[in-house]
């Protein structure tokens, strides 16, 4: 007779197997960062040794070539006035002449340690002549519209002068209060008392420019 007991049979449940958890990505350790090279402090010196030659050289040949000058006085008007800070260039006699027209800073012949500023009308050879208050040079009269009131006829007497090779007749600008080559004790300048061209005005800073040559007309 067969068994009518039941039979009960055992569901077995997969259980996956164990694995282990996914690995982290590989962490490098932390790198110290190279070590930084030591400060050159002798190269440092070397630079700073140098810059301070060049500024030197630089000071030794500004000072060569140019002279800084102060306005004295309103012979110069409306040119120049009185306080003003200029830049006179050397070079430019070294390598050249006085032209006319210039404005040049000169040691007083009668007197060295004074320096004056005039402008440059006749040059060697050149026959100055002052006819009527009116300046001609070799029959030529000049156009100056740096001069803003005519001179009067006691500072503008009549005068003919022929320059030496070395001479140069100078004025100022404000012919009526100034004291040049026109005054019997002042006379032409030679040119070794001649120590450069006025090129720049640079104080005060809202007088600052460059001043070129008066446009005079060849007069050979």
């Amino acid at each position: 007779m067969p068994d009518s007991t039941p039979t009960t049979t055992s569901q077995m449940i997969a259980t996956p197997p164990h694995t282990a958890p996914d690995a982290l990505p590989h962490q490098p350790a932390d790198t110290p960062a190279p070590p930084r090279p030591p400060v050159n402090r002798f190269g440092l010196m070397r630079e700073l040794f140098d810059l301070l030659i060049w500024i030197g050289v630089i000071y030794v040949l500004v000072n060569l070539s140019t002279v800084r000058f102060v306005v004295q006085g309103p012979s110069m008007e409306p040119t120049f006035y009185d306080g003003q800070y200029l830049i006179v260039s050397r070079i430019d006699y070294l390598i050249g002449d006085p032209q006319r027209g210039d404005v040049i800073v000169f040691h007083y012949p009668n007197n060295t340690s004074e320096d004056y500023i005039k402008r440059v009308i006749g040059v060697p050879g050149d026959t100055v002549e002052i006819r009527d208050t009116l300046v001609y040079v070799n029959g030529q009269q000049l156009d100056e519209p740096y001069i803003n009131e005519p001179c009067t006829e006691q500072r503008c007497r009549d005068t003919l002068v022929t320059l030496a090779a070395d001479e140069y007749y100078v004025m100022g600008d404000n012919r009526n209060r100034s004291r040049d080559s026109r005054a019997s004790n002042f006379g032409a300048v030679t040119r070794e008392y001649i120590v450069g061209k006025v090129f720049v005005r640079y104080w005060p800073p809202t007088d600052w420019g460059i001043l070129g040559r008066a446009g005079y007309p060849s007069q050979e």
